[in-house]
């Protein structure tokens, strides 16, 4: 099915004259018999009711009518859409990640980016890390947003940390660690814990997950497939978290606690390069002067820094 086909019949169901039709499109009367013909093939139906001195449409080219003309719409509006050489120059600038509170940090430096880039496209992704990699690598993303991953996975990328997240405890008010000012691995290996899936877990916080995790029984853990998930269970009082400050939900009745003796995890940009691409450029001179990535970070003056 294609364009003229559609058009034919349209001008054909308009006029209800075959002759007055191939007038109209500038076309001889059998090249418009013939895509009529071509056409009722495709669809399995007969369009039209043909005698020596009349014309009219059957019951099923009456259905077919308003689909027709749709589609010749769409895609009239579709070459209309590219007449116009400039309004055609927009650059799409890709980004992935492998959380939605990542996306979010960007909503800023998106505003500012757009200032200066008015034809930019963002297209943002939120899909697994093992595939991110494998999109950078290939081109499919222009940069990856997320956690360092350990200096022994080998990326074919540039990385720029953006911001320094101090990993911290999260639980319930009414948890018996919520009036602790800190909190060491050994109280934490005492608690029920919710952690995020081993397979899913990143760079430095998955070895403070291993360290939390050895030699203890499985029961002892509910595990989650993302941050914001494990946040939830921990509301609903299933034991406390360790995620990096920046998954912690600003408005959400938790505590957040410090724990001692854990190094802050660096979150950051990874891009293969910015040479050429003026945007990503500009993105990451704003992320970096921003520090969008670091969202909160811990009130120096009160150690447990979120109360509900």
């Amino acid at each position: 099915m294609n364009t003229f086909q559609l058009s034919c019949f349209l001008a054909v169901a308009d006029t209800l004259n075959f002759a007055r039709a191939a007038e109209q499109l500038h076309v001889t009367q059998p090249a418009v018999t013939q895509q009529i013909h071509s056409l009722e093939r495709e669809l399995n139906v007969q369009l039209f009711k043909r005698t020596t001195r009349t014309v009219r449409l059957t019951g099923e080219g009456g259905a077919f009518l308003n689909d027709a003309r749709r589609m010749v719409a769409l895609a009239e509006r579709a070459k209309r859409r590219f007449e116009n050489p400039q309004e055609r120059e927009f650059q799409v600038l890709a980004l992935g990640c492998y959380s939605y509170t990542h996306l979010f940090l960007l909503a800023p430096v998106l505003r500012q980016l757009v200032g200066l880039y008015p034809n930019l496209h963002p297209a943002l992704r939120v899909v697994p890390s093992h595939y991110l990699y494998k999109m950078l690598e290939e081109d499919d993303v222009d940069a990856v947003i997320g956690f360092r991953e350990p200096r022994l996975k080998k990326i074919a990328a540039v990385y720029r940390e953006l911001s320094s997240v101090p990993a911290v405890c999260v639980c319930s008010p009414d948890h018996p660690l919520a009036a602790r000012g800190t909190v060491t691995i050994e109280d934490l290996r005492r608690e029920k814990l919710v952690l995020l899936d081993p397979a899913r877990s990143q760079g430095d916080m998955a070895r403070v997950q291993a360290q939390l995790m050895d030699g203890r029984a499985f029961s002892d853990f509910y595990f989650c497939e993302s941050p914001e998930a494990a946040t939830v269970l921990v509301q609903a009082g299933f034991g406390a978290s360790v995620i990096p400050d920046l998954f912690t939900p600003p408005d959400a009745p938790l505590v957040q606690i410090p724990i001692e003796h854990v190094d802050p995890v660096s979150f950051g940009i990874y891009y293969k390069s910015a040479q050429g691409n003026a945007p990503l450029k500009s993105l990451v001179r704003l992320l970096t002067e921003s520090g969008t990535a670091h969202k909160s970070g811990l009130d120096k003056k009160d150690p447990r820094s979120r109360h509900a």
